[in-house]
């Protein structure tokens, strides 16, 4: 997969989990702990964009 299309895939999934938190979030009784995974694993797609992003010939 090229570059630019896998750092477009993970922006797509890295959305698609900042929707997941906002809906887990407002939920009468969130569940803390999927909170907490959503967003490690959000945090993660993050890091490896701005990997692969600083490493992409410019």
């Amino acid at each position: 997969m090229p570059m630019d299309a896998r750092i477009a895939s993970l922006e797509e999934r890295h959305a698609a989990l900042d929707r997941r938190i906002t809906d887990e979030d407002r939920r009468p009784k969130p569940d803390d702990t999927e909170l907490v995974r959503l967003k490690l694993e959000k945090l993660r797609l993050k890091d490896e964009m701005e990997r692969l992003r600083s490493s992409r010939p410019h």
